[in-house]
C-alpha cells in the first residue's frame, strides 16, 4: 500500500508540467554559535514575495525560476541575514545565523520582528519561547515548559499535584506528548512539582490546539512535540544548576568539530538525602537524563540517536511504596534523495510502567503494569515549485499492553500470583498534504490521513450475555486468537484543512478543520490524572474514539509587530468518548469489557491572546471562556453532565522585566472556575446504615483557582577573561497563600478533637490542598 501511496504522489508530480526554466535552492539554516539546526526559520525571495521557512530538521528548499535573487533568512532572536543567490542550476547554500548581539560581517541587521502571527497558515498553535520562559517564575528555580504551556489559552492545568494538562474540552490523556518523537505517557515528576523536560536540553517544543498537520495522529486534543538539542558541535560547555530540591548538570560538545557531536544531561531530586539525614524512613526522589548524539555523514545524509530515562521512587516506612517512569529511544535517519525532496526515517522506542507494592506478612503485595510500544515512521517533504510544497509519509507503530500482574513478596502473603491478559495492536498511518499559495493573500494547506488499526492476538476475547451488565455478569463463550491474529480492525479517515487569507498588512484571518482519531483509551475513574493508570487498545467492545473540530481566528500585530494579538472560536465534537459505569470496579477485574461505557462530549470556546514580544518589558495575558459537556449511556442516568475539565472562565498573565544588565523580575499570576466534582446530594436509610445518595455526576464545583508566582534573577557582571558564568534565580510560588483546592471529601461531623457530633449521621465536606506559599532558590551556571 506504501508503494502505491508513492507511486500516486509520482504520478502527480510528473503530471506538475512547468511553463519555465526553473531551479531548487536549498539547504539547512544553523546556529553560528553552536551549530543548532534552527526550526522555523522564515526564508523569503522579496523579488518573487515568495518564501518558505526550514522543518524540524532545518533543512529548507525553494523552487524559482532561473534569475539571480536577494534572499533574507529570517529568526526571532537572530539577525536578519541576506544573501545573493544566482541560480542558473541548483543551488545548495547552507546558512549560519549569528545571534543578535553578535557582529560578523556580511550580515544585515534589522529592527523589523517576524510577522509570523499573522502569516503563517497554522492556527491554534503555540511556539514556546525558552528564552522568555528563563525570566519567569520557576518552581523551585526549575523552568518547566509545562508549567508554560499551561498558561496558554485554550489549555487548562489539570490541577495541583500532577504535570497533565486539558485542551480545548479534551481529557489529559487525549494529549499526545513526545520527546524527539518519542511518546512519554506520564509527564510528571513528583506529582507535578517538576516535568519530565529538563530545560538544559530543550531545543524547541511546539504545541498544536487545532490545524493539527496530517503527519500527526492517535490523539485528539492536541500534539505537544519537544526536541531536544543536538549538542554543540563548535565547543565544550557545561551548565548546571543546584537548587532547593534538585540539582541538574549538562554536558555537551563536538565529537568531531562541525562533524558530529553529543550532549548528555542528568537531574536529580535529593529530598530523600534530607530525610535520611533527619532519621526519616520515608524516601521520595526522582531522576531523569537525557543523552543525545549526531553525526554529518555529508550534506545528503545525517544520522542522530537520542534516549531518555526518568523515574520516581517513593517508599514510607519501607511498608509501602510505588514508582513510575518512562523510558524512550530514537533513531533518526535525515536523507536528501535530491535538491527538492527531503527525507526522514525514524525508529522508535517506548516504555511507560509503574509499580506499587505493599510490604505486610499477611497481604504483602507486588503491582506492576506498563505500556511498550515500537515504532517506524517514514515522512517525506517535495518542494514542488513556490506555490506548494508536499509532504507524505507513512507510520506503524507496535504496542504491546500489561494490564496488571499482582504477586505476593512474601511466603506467608495471602495473595497468588495473577497475570492479566496481555493485549497487542499494529496501528497503521498514511498520509499526504500539500500547502498551496494561491496568491498574496490567500493560502491553504489540505491533506488526508488514513488510519488502520488492529487489535491482534494471541488473546481470548469473552462473550457475555449482556456485555453492558457489570452486576450479574455471565459469561456465555470465549473466542481465542492466534499470535499476529486479527481481533478487531477499525478504518478511518482523518481530512485536514488550513486557510489563511490577509485582510491588509498586519492582519489576518483564518480556518481549520481536522478530525483526529484515537485508539489508545486510558483506563481510569479519577478524576485528576495520576501515574497508576492503565491503558487499552480499540478492541472487540472498545471502539476508537474519533473527533472533529472547526476553529476561525482573528491575527493581528500592532506598534511595528512589537504587540501581537490572536481571537479564536473552536467547536469540538468527540463521539465514542470513553468513560465508566457508575459505581464501576476498575482495578484487577478480568471482566473490565463490561465496565466500558462509550457516548458523545462536545466543547466550544472563545480564546484571547495578547502578547508583546520586545522591550524591557515583555509578557502575555490571554483569556479563556470555554464549555465541555459530555452524554454516554449508563452514566449519569443517561443525562449530559459537565466534564471534569470543564472550566468556564480561565485567565493567565505573564511579565518579564528587565530592570538592568544583572537584575530580570518576572510575574505570573493564573485564575480558572473551580473544576466539577461529584459530592452527595443527601442520605438515605437502609437498616442501621445511611448511605450517601449522588444525585448527580460533577453537579458540584471546587472553589476556584487562583494564584501569584513571583522570581527575581540575579546574573552578575561577568569577567571577560573568565569562562565561568553564574545566575541567581529567587522565586516565590503561591505569593499570597492561596489554599487551592485539590480535591474535597465528606465525613462525619467532627469536633476540634475528632470528636462525632451528634447521632454521627450529618456529614462535612472538607477541603485538601497541597502546597502553601513555597520560596525557593537556584544557583544555575555555565562554563
Amino acid at each position: 500500500m506504501f508503494r502505491l501511496l508513492l507511486a500516486s504522489v509520482f504520478i502527480f508530480l510528473s503530471l506538475n508540467i512547468l511553463a519555465q526554466e526553473r531551479y531548487t535552492l536549498n539547504g539547512y539554516i544553523k546556529d553560528m554559535g553552536n551549530g543548532e539546526e534552527l526550526i522555523g526559520v522564515t526564508v523569503y525571495i522579496p523579488q518573487l514575495k515568495a518564501g518558505t521557512v526550514s522543518n524540524q530538521y532545518g533543512f529548507y528548499a525553494i523552487t524559482v525560476p532561473k534569475g539571480t535573487y536577494e534572499v533574507h533568512f529570517s529568526y526571532v532572536g537572530f539577525s536578519l541575514q541576506t544573501v545573493t543567490v544566482e541560480l542558473n542550476g541548483n543551488v545548495t547554500r547552507n546558512i549560519e545565523m549569528a545571534n543578535e548581539a553578535t557582529v560578523i560581517q556580511e550580515v544585515v541587521v534589522t529592527d523589523r520582528a517576524i510577522d509570523e502571527n499573522v502569516v503563517s497558515i497554522q492556527m491554534s498553535k503555540n511556539t514556546i519561547n525558552l528564552t522568555q520562559i528563563r525570566k519567569l517564575p520557576a518552581l523551585f528555580g526549575e523552568v518547566d515548559i509545562i508549567k508554560n504551556i499551561q498558561m496558554l489559552p485554550g489549555v487548562i492545568s489539570a490541577g495541583e499535584g500532577t504535570s497533565s494538562f486539558f485542551v480545548r474540552g479534551g481529557s489529559a490523556d487525549q494529549n499526545l506528548i513526545l520527546i524527539d518523537e518519542a511518546p512519554v505517557y506520564d509527564p510528571s515528576h513528583l506529582f507535578g512539582l517538576f516535568s519530565v523536560f529538563n530545560a538544559d536540553v530543550i531545543k524547541d517544543s511546539e504545541l498544536y490546539k487545532g490545524g493539527i498537520p496530517a503527519r500527526f495522529g492517535g490523539r485528539l486534543s492536541s500534539i505537544l512535540e519537544v526536541r531536544t538539542k543536538d549538542g554543540n558541535n563548535k565547543n565544550y560547555n557545561v551548565t548546571g544548576g543546584i537548587g532547593t530540591m534538585a540539582a541538574r548538570v549538562a554536558v555537551e560538545g563536538p565529537i568531531k568539530k562541525d562533524k558530529s557531536s553529543f550532549i548528555v544531561s542528568a537531574r536529580r531530586s535529593y529530598i530523600d538525602a534530607f530525610l535520611k539525614a533527619a532519621d526519616q524512613d520515608n524516601l521520595v526522589h526522582f531522576y531523569d537524563v537525557n543523552a543525545k548524539i549526531n553525526w554529518k555523514k555529508n550534506n545528503n545524509n545525517r544520522f542522530f540517536a537520542a534516549f531518555y530515562t526518568g523515574r520516581d521512587v517513593f517508599n514510607f516506612n519501607n511498608d509501602f511504596g510505588f514508582a513510575w517512569g518512562n523510558k524512550t529511544g530514537t533513531f533518526r535517519w535525515n536523507h536528501l534523495f535530491n535538491e527538492r525532496i527531503f527525507s526522514n526515517v525514524s525508529v522508535i522506542a517506548s516504555n511507560f510502567d509503574y509499580k506499587l507494592e505493599l510490604k505486610d506478612p499477611v497481604q504483602g503485595f507486588q503491582w506492576k503494569s506498563n505500556l511498550q510500544e515500537l515504532s517506524i515512521k517514514a515522512d517525506l517533504s517535495y518542494a514542488i515549485n513556490t506555490n506548494n510544497e508536499l509532504t507524505f509519509g507513512y507510520h506503524l507503530t507496535g504496542r504491546r499492553f500489561s494490564p496488571g500482574k499482582i504477586s505476593p513478596n512474601t511466603s506467608g502473603s495471602i495473595f497468588t500470583t495473577v497475570d492479566l491478559q496481555h493485549m497487542y495492536a499494529l496501528d497503521h498511518g498514511f498520509y499526504i498534504s500539500n500547502q498551496q499559495r494561491i496568491n498574496d493573500a490567500l493560502t491553504l494547506d489540505y491533506g488526508l490521513r488514513l488510519s488502520i488499526f488492529q487489535n491482534i492476538g494471541s488473546g481470548d476475547v469473552y462473550l457475555y450475555e449482556d456485555p453492558q451488565d457489570n452486576i450479574d455478569i455471565v459469561r456465555t463463550d470465549t473466542l481465542h486468537y492466534k499470535r499476529f491474529e486479527t481481533i478487531k480492525a477499525y478504518v478511518n479517515l482523518e481530512p485536514r484543512i488550513g486557510v489563511r487569507y490577509i485582510l491588509a498588512p498586519g492582519q489576518s484571518i483564518k480556518l481549520s478543520y481536522n478530525r483526529m482519531v484515537q485508539n489508545t483509551h486510558l483506563i481510569s475513574a479519577a478524576t485528576v490524572p495520576i501515574p497508576f493508570n492503565t491503558w487499552n487498545p480499540s478492541n472487540y467492545y472498545l471502539k476508537p474514539q474519533v473527533a472533529d473540530q472547526v476553529a476561525i481566528g482573528y491575527f493581528r500585530n500592532f506598534s511595528a509587530d512589537n504587540y501581537e494579538f490572536s481571537a479564536e472560536a473552536y467547536y469540538k465534537d468527540i463521539k465514542n468518548v470513553t468513560d465508566f459505569a457508575d459505581n464501576a470496579e476498575i482495578f484487577f477485574n478480568e471482566d473490565l469489557s463490561t465496565e466500558y461505557r462509550q457516548g458523545d462530549s462536545w466543547a466550544y470556546g472563545t480564546e484571547f491572546m495578547l502578547t508583546k514580544v520586545t522591550g524591557k518589558l515583555t509578557g502575555m495575558v490571554t483569556y479563556t471562556w470555554s464549555k465541555a459537556m459530555r452524554e454516554i449511556p449508563g452514566v449519569n442516568l443517561g443525562n449530559a453532565f459537565k466534564a471534569n475539565y470543564d472550566r468556564r472562565n480561565v485567565m493567565n498573565i505573564q511579565a518579564a522585566y528587565d530592570y538592568s544588565a544583572r537584575w530580570t523580575f518576572g510575574a505570573m499570576f493564573t485564575y480558572s472556575t473551580g473544576r466539577p466534582i461529584t459530592l452527595p446530594g443527601g442520605k438515605y436509610e437502609y437498616g442501621s446504615y445511611n448511605p450517601d445518595v449522588i444525585t448527580e455526576r460533577n453537579a458540584y464545583r471546587l472553589p476556584d483557582y487562583h494564584r501569584l508566582d513571583l522570581s527575581a534573577t540575579l546574573t552578575p557582571t561577568r569577567n571577560p577573561n573568565k569562562k565561568w558564568r553564574g545566575q541567581w534565580v529567587f522565586s516565590i510560588y503561591n505569593a499570597y497563600n492561596r489554599k487551592n483546592p485539590f480535591t474535597i471529601y465528606t465525613r462525619t461531623v467532627q469536633d476540634k478533637d475528632g470528636n462525632v457530633v451528634g447521632d454521627g449521621t450529618q456529614k462535612e465536606a472538607r477541603l485538601v490542598y497541597l502546597f502553601p506559599i513555597l520560596p525557593s532558590v537556584t544557583y544555575n551556571f555555565k562554563f
